[in-house]
């Protein structure tokens, strides 16, 4: 049987997102929050603090399902709003790498992908108001990096840039000097990929436009 609350919410409309009735964001990732300020897609921040489960699956399935922990860790707690969880996975044959725990690790994580060609991989699920997964996918994009010197390397991960990043790296901004050649989305290496995250959002009927009037 609904609760009260759930037959309330089972009545109430789902509002578009606009200015006024912004995207939920489950993400802190400054290059999440710069890519969707430069699309004008009106968001707020709520910072997820769900624990990333591992299991045993393939990389898009596991990614898709990191996304949608975090998309539902921040629903449970504020409810009633379009929310999109976003994560990103590193693979190398066939190897997820995960983040770096201090600049040794960075450095051996560069090294892993020095010259090599990878994938990163990029899941996000969209929640809407009543809180149904109404999107989730998963955006593969390939990465070539240049092959560097060990100096290359250590001057990198002394940036400090590769902490708290997936396989160590991130492209957009000092990290550029790294890729020699990318297929696929390039807004996804850095963050998240646009494209698909507004084609779901219009496909749902999320936004009555796009872009949206300022």
């Amino acid at each position: 049987m609904l609760s009260i609350r759930d037959r309330r919410s089972a009545m109430k409309p789902a509002g578009k997102i606009s200015r006024q009735n912004p995207l939920t964001l489950a993400s802190a990732s400054p290059r999440r929050r710069q890519l969707l300020e430069q699309i004008g897609l009106p968001f707020k921040i709520a910072p997820s603090v769900a624990e990333e489960s591992r299991f045993h699956a393939e990389p898009e399935a596991l990614v898709q399902r990191l996304a949608s922990e975090k998309a539902r860790e921040v629903f449970s707690r504020l409810s009633d709003r379009w929310t999109l969880g976003a994560d990103t996975l590193v693979v190398i044959d066939r190897e997820v790498l995960g983040k770096p725990v201090d600049a040794g690790d960075a450095v051996r994580m560069i090294g892993r992908l020095n010259g090599k060609e990878h994938h990163v991989i990029t899941g996000f699920c969209l929640l809407c108001p009543d809180g149904r997964a109404v999107h989730s996918e998963a955006v593969t994009t390939v990465v070539r990096f240049k092959q560097l010197s060990d100096g290359e390397i250590r001057g990198y991960a002394a940036t400090g840039e590769p902490m708290g990043k997936a396989g160590g790296y991130a492209i957009q901004g000092v990290g550029a000097f790294l890729v020699a050649g990318i297929v696929g989305s390039y807004t996804n290496v850095v963050g998240l990929p646009v494209c698909a995250v507004v084609k779901a959002l219009l496909a749902v009927d999320a936004l009555g436009t796009f872009p949206l009037p300022r």
